[in-house]
């Protein structure tokens, strides 16, 4: 290998970063100007931001009546995100895993849900027993599993979808 080529992969490395962050900004505009066209459509009024969170894009839609795009428990939301990253597919060519959030529907749902991870490794460190959660969605199990992971125990998920459920366990 040549000092060039060491360079070259080097150059590679530390570009691929905002690379990165480019792809997910540009799937975060995609996103956009889709919700932007269906807010037009239902004749409804929401203020889009849009952000590089972690490794995924994010759009939030904030707006005084927009429950009904929430849905209950988040359903309606859920297919909207799902219809969300077709589009951003269809411009793309690429599996987006862009989040969405509407009037703070999901960072309120992630405050509840990490409360209720910290509770439960407390409980499992105090037992030593493993303690198995009601059936959460993919988005839930993903925020429980790293509140878990982050408070130093392990967590899985068992069941079939739509009863699929962490299980955290001592270490």
């Amino acid at each position: 290998m040549t000092n060039e080529t060491v360079l070259d992969e080097t150059a590679t490395e530390t570009a691929a970063p905002s690379d990165r962050v480019r792809q997910l900004e540009q799937e975060g505009d995609i996103a956009a100007d889709y919700l932007e066209e269906l807010l037009d459509i239902a004749d409804l009024d929401g203020d889009l931001d849009m952000d590089v969170d972690g490794d995924r894009a994010s759009v939030s839609i904030v707006g005084a009546e927009l429950a009904q795009l929430v849905g209950h428990d988040g359903e309606v939301l859920d297919a909207l995100q799902e219809l969300t990253r077709l589009a951003v597919y269809r411009e793309t060519g690429e599996r987006s895993r862009l989040m969405l959030d509407i009037s703070g529907f999901r960072a309120e749902k992630r405050a509840t849900l990490i409360k209720i991870a910290e509770e439960t490794v407390a409980r499992v460190k105090e037992d030593g027993s493993p303690v198995a959660l009601d059936p959460m969605s993919p988005f839930e199990r993903k925020v429980v599993h790293d509140a878990v992971a982050a408070a130093g125990l392990a967590s899985s998920s068992e069941g079939v979808e739509p009863r699929r459920y962490v299980v955290v366990q001592p270490v």
